[in-house]
């Protein structure tokens, strides 16, 4: 006999996956798989490569929040396979040699993204290696960062690195002045100051897409603390007269490159992934609804009645809805940032509209409590994927709201030492949201489910309250 409650798969263990489970755990069955057994804060791990002790602030054991908290089901494995037409998702246990097939009746995708786009699994510093493949053909693969001992090995070898370099005032080129690259060198420049760093971009200023104000104030601190900046520069390593322009006629003692992300949605079938987009495509098409669709526009996993059953919320997707003949500006979902806010954006909306299908397949409602009809939400530009706090070590920042996909929109509003603490509070209560705390939660609940859009692409009534 099937189970009173619908059956809800989860894929990643972050930012969205955690907040889809928080909204349905209640009325739903929720199991959650990660291929890692730990959560980790992406946006502050920067910081725990110059401090090393910072990790623990970052991060924590994923199967004592979601069973013991939760009280929801967690699989620390990977997905291999996922097959809409069947409802079901193979999984690779950790600690199992043989894959196993679940079934699922609603499933949510929020694999998240890598941050190495010239890498061919995506391998980077700034997020995990998890997938099995891609461990066998990276760059350290004598440490498993599935387990949290192995990332945090993986942590200190880097910043045992940087402090043998900076003990020989070693020069550093970061390549990339967006939101990871201002904040790298900036974090280098305050733990090791006795290093030469240099920042390169191809575009004109830093910060590239944020309002002129914000990328000049971030400009002006790194001339201030000796940070060397080329912008208007493109990378080519094999250039010598690119290594004279930049004032490394030798070469840098190290590189790190910074710039862009790369999909890794391997379980996904081909015909639902994009043939473009950031790191050369592969990201997950959605519809306005969230759900899963393929290549010609249609529908993958939907039941018998042409209701979605799958989504696909955060950084996996293509965070875009086109519409053929009309710009990036006027499509009805212009580009979102990759960002923790839209994710948790989506995810709630992805939650609601599983709550509406549950309730006209399972409970025969057809009106909710207000008498009108049950429809599947549409999704928006999330006000939220506006506001950026970027860091210029620990005790300088600035704060952006208001952007969206207009370049150089939004004001930068909070800056200095102010924004810096402004940034430490944000990091402290997400994770302590994301670990089902109550502080956390009473502070970012409201966030996400208010009925009010204060600005961006929603109508000013919103529909994820």
């Amino acid at each position: 006999m099937p189970p009173a409650q619908r059956r809800v798969l989860v894929i990643g263990g972050s930012f969205a996956g955690l907040c889809v489970a928080r909204d349905l755990r209640d009325f739903f069955l929720v199991t959650i798989v990660d291929a890692k057994e730990y959560f980790e804060y992406t946006p502050g791990v920067l910081r725990a490569y110059v401090k090393p002790k910072h990790l623990d602030a970052l991060t924590f054991t994923l199967y004592p929040v979601i069973e013991e908290r939760m009280g929801c089901k967690f699989i620390w494995g990977e997905v291999t396979e996922l097959n809409g037409t069947d409802k079901t998702a193979t999984i690779k246990p950790m600690f199992q040699s043989e894959k196993e097939v679940i079934d699922f009746d609603f499933c949510v995708i929020a694999a998240g993204c890598n941050f190495g786009p010239f890498h061919k699994w995506g391998e980077s510093l700034w997020f995990p290696t998890v997938h099995e493949a891609a461990r066998a053909e990276g760059s350290w693969p004598h440490l498993d960062e599935r387990f949290l001992e192995g990332r945090r090995r993986h942590i200190l070898e880097e910043y045992n690195a940087i402090k043998a370099l900076n003990e020989k005032s070693a020069s550093i080129l970061v390549v990339g002045a967006g939101f990871i690259g201002v904040e790298w060198v900036t974090e280098l420049q305050h733990f090791f100051p006795n290093l030469k760093l240099t920042l390169i971009d191809f575009l004109p200023q830093p910060l590239g897409p944020l309002p002129a104000k914000a990328a000049s104030y971030c400009a002006k601190y790194m001339d201030k603390v000796g940070i060397k900046q080329f912008y208007n520069t493109k990378y080519d390593a094999k250039d010598p007269e690119f290594w004279k322009r930049i004032g490394l006629p030798n070469g840098p003692d190290k590189e790190y490159v910074c710039i862009g992300v790369k999909a890794s949605n391997y379980f996904m079938p081909k015909e639902t992934l994009s043939e473009k987009g950031p790191g050369g495509g592969g990201w997950i098409l959605m519809d306005m609804s969230l759900s899963v669709k393929t290549r010609d526009n249609k529908l993958w996993g939907t039941d018998d009645k042409g209701f979605p059953r799958i989504y696909a919320v955060g950084d996996c997707n293509y965070s875009c809805v086109e519409e053929a003949g009309k710009k990036p500006d006027e499509w009805p979902i212009p580009p979102i940032p990759k960002i923790s806010y839209p994710g948790e954006e989506e995810a709630v909306i992805a939650c609601k509209n599983i709550e509406r299908i549950d309730k006209l397949l399972f409970h025969g409602n057809t009106h909710d409590c207000c008498g009108a009809p049950l429809e599947v939400h549409k999704m928006h530009w999330p006000w939220g994927a506006g506001m950026f706090a970027t860091s210029l070590g620990p005790d300088d920042a600035c704060f952006v709201a208001g952007a969206n996909w207009v370049k150089n929109s939004g004001l930068m509003c909070v800056w200095g030492s102010v924004c810096a603490v402004q940034k430490e509070v944000i990091e402290a209560s997400k994770v302590d949201e994301c670990k089902y705390g109550i502080v956390g939660r009473c502070i970012w609940h409201f966030v996400h489910h208010t009925p009010i859009h204060l600005f961006g692409g929603a109508p000013r009534w919103g529909y994820n309250a």
